[in-house]
């Protein structure tokens, strides 16, 4: 079938590349004094760094590999029989040993590991040594509830310490974990828990939110009831909610911990272990249960950490992730841990009690390091500067961005409004895949340029290309892909290796296509133009429709956007902007045409919306993307049928139902 498709499209080739239409000329270089610091000061080190990883990546890769704790050596650093990988083969590590327990053998020791804030004030700290101490505990309770290397361990908690905890104990003991974020459904616990085949839950009794607390332990005891491979139920007190425990199932987090030695031997594990088995929306069809094994990703995790944060030892780090999302994995937990770095961990909403909480943490913890999402910056630009503008953010020293392609006029807000103009932005593109950041600025070397993520890491080997496999000229849009493995790739999806070759590898040849549409700038800089998905055709010009959608943000009143579209009799697909505006404007007939002309001054005629509606909220996934998905079925056809049980707030559907009826 791919090579089907593959023989058609030669002759379509260009005709089937993705107009891009968004022009940005704007440069920032990095600040002299910062450069100076840097772990990679310049472009010139970039590109030799570049050269040689791409000269021979295994003897880079190897050298990496080098830095860590290997209980035995590898045979080979990269068998590669497409599209199945493994790397460091033969050699035998523990990635909570490299976390934690190296660290605890330094003067590290007493250093803070995490520090931790509730939504409601609370504060703890970790040092590494407690940290050590209580994954310790936690690994022999995994061992006295029967959990051995290899087996499943589902874990649905908030934001909390343990949380962290119970991850890092599950890698001690090798056991493969399973985080579900804790705003799931129970229906998605089910089908998680079933598809992993999990033999084990640890969850929290509740969690807070916005000042409400939500039942976990409830949700638990629903989803449970249709899943037979579960053996047990591990509940951790945090919100005092009044809950039933199973006598035989349910046993209390504090009970295992106060029976449990402080001393555990980690379990030295093959390279190619399974680490986690991470699960995301497909946009049809079940969820794929993507499977990272140990050693590439710790190699992976690790280094692009130390890299693109420029981790020095008295940064303190946040990244306002989830643990239940990638970004929390690699960026939260695994990867600043295996540096020695102290990051800050915070349980609740970003507007709780007001808009101010996160800089108000800033100020607080005085944290150098800042990496969230572009859709928190957009409701942070929606709020107002004055939420900023109260709190002292000059301990700052660093930007970065993750989840979604940033847009212009955001990037430079949080340039001159957070970062004071002093700060780079390392505006980072990856995917729950990749396992790790593969695209992005190196702070102290690369000059930025607003709403790209710039050049591909030493050791990533990413192209643009047109449907028959051939690279792109620059700015000639294209579909993004890797052309080498890479040590933190996902193995397989769980269970399906026959899924996990047609989603990623059967599009190009011996390329994992990552599904972006994108382009590469004369200065071979990567442009993300948004999902394939979302790509047009209008009147013969293929669009990415994240372009218009950043067009439209640019404008004064516009606060958010989301662009799809409906099949057109004339045009092939008409384009249907959503748009939020500020609090201060008002959506009328004048405003839309001003929004159209707009777009059409901004990236052309061809770009101008057909119909813009008003939308007081976007529908989004619990981890803030936008579900243009939805969108497009309530453009096209008026109703929503697809699957909806990932989005955050329902109330955001009902109210654009309302809106259709009215217009």
């Amino acid at each position: 079938m791919a090579k089907e498709r593959k023989k058609s499209s030669q002759k379509t080739a260009d005709q089937e590349s993705i107009s891009s239409v968004l022009s940005e000329k704007r440069k920032f270089s990095p600040p002299p004094d910062f450069s100076e610091k840097a772990h990679i000061s310049s472009m010139e080190e970039y590109e030799k760094l570049y050269a040689e990883a791409a000269e021979d990546p295994e003897q880079y890769w190897e050298g990496i590999a080098e830095s860590f704790y290997w209980d035995k050596k590898w045979d080979s650093v990269l068998e590669w029989e497409s599209p199945y990988a493994k790397w460091f083969n033969g050699g035998t590590t523990n990635i909570c040993y490299n976390a934690v327990d190296r660290h605890v053998k330094s003067w590290r020791k007493n250093k803070a590991a995490i520090i931790w804030e509730g939504e409601e004030g609370e504060q703890r700290v970790l040092t590494y040594g407690e940290l050590h101490r209580q994954v310790s505990k936690f690994a022999n309770v995994l061992k006295i509830a029967g959990i051995k290397p290899g087996d499943r361990v589902a874990i649905y908690m908030g934001m909390v310490p343990e949380l962290a905890i119970a991850v890092l104990a599950c890698a001690r003991v090798g056991a493969v974990h399973n985080v579900i974020f804790a705003g799931f459904s129970a229906h998605a616990i089910t089908e998680r828990v079933n598809d992993s085949r999990a033999k084990l839950i640890i969850c929290a009794d509740g969690t807070k939110r916005r000042g409400k607390t939500i039942n976990l332990k409830g949700i638990v005891d629903e989803a449970i009831v249709d899943t037979p491979s579960v053996r047990s139920v591990i509940v951790l007190k945090v919100t005092n909610e009044d809950v039933h425990m199973h006598d035989g199932m349910d046993h209390w987090w504090h009970d295992l911990m106060g029976l449990a030695l402080d001393h555990n031997d980690p379990d030295f594990v093959d390279a190619e272990h399974p680490l986690f088995i991470l699960y995301t929306s497909g946009s049809t069809g079940k969820p794929k249960g993507i499977l990272h094994t140990t050693g590439g990703y710790m190699v992976h995790a690790a280094n692009s950490f130390k890299y693109v944060f420029d981790i020095k030892d008295d940064d303190i780090y946040w990244c306002t992730a989830d643990v239940g999302w990638i970004t929390g994995h690699s960026y939260l937990v695994y990867g600043p841990l295996l540096n020695g770095a102290t990051i800050m961990m915070y349980e609740g909403a970003p507007n709780y009690p007001q808009w101010d909480r996160f800089w108000d943490i800033v100020n607080r913890h005085k944290i150098t390091i800042l990496y969230t999402a572009p859709t928190a910056i957009r409701a942070f630009i929606r709020a107002g500067d004055e939420w900023v503008t109260k709190h002292d953010l000059s301990s700052l020293r660093l930007l970065g961005t993750v989840g979604e392609p940033i847009n212009p006029k955001a990037w430079m807000w949080y340039h001159t409004v957070i970062g004071k103009e002093k700060c780079p932005i390392v505006d980072t593109w990856w995917q729950t895949e990749t396992g790790g950041i593969l695209v992005s600025p190196l702070p102290g070397a690369t000059p930025t340029k607003p709403g790209t993520a710039t050049r591909p890491l030493p050791g990533i080997m990413v192209d643009v290309v047109r449907k028959d496999g051939s690279s792109c000229k620059p700015n000639e849009g294209g579909y993004l892909v890797i052309k080498k493995p890479w040590p933190s790739m996902l193995r397989t999806i769980y269970g399906d290796n026959k899924r996990y070759e047609e989603t990623y590898w059967s599009e190009f040849k011996d390329m994992y296509f990552t599904g972006d549409g994108a382009r590469k700038d004369e200065d071979g800089y990567i442009w993300i133009m948004g999902r394939v998905d979302d790509v047009v055709n209008v009147s013969g010009h293929r669009l990415g429709t994240s372009e218009v959608e950043s067009a439209l943000v640019a404008h004064e009143a516009v606060a958010e956007a989301a662009v799809v579209s409906r099949p057109d009799e004339i045009k092939g697909n008409a384009l249907i902007a959503f748009v939020t505006l500020k609090d201060e404007y008002e959506g009328d007939m004048k405003l839309r045409e001003d929004l159209r002309n707009h777009v059409s001054r901004e990236i052309g005629p061809i770009a101008k919306p057909d119909e813009i509606r008003w939308a007081k909220g976007l529908p989004k996934t619990r981890s803030g993307k936008i579900m243009r998905r939805l969108l497009r079925e309530l453009a096209s056809t008026k109703e929503i049928k697809g699957d909806v049980t990932t989005l955050e707030d329902f109330g955001v559907l009902e109210q654009l139902r309302e809106q259709e009826e009215e217009d």
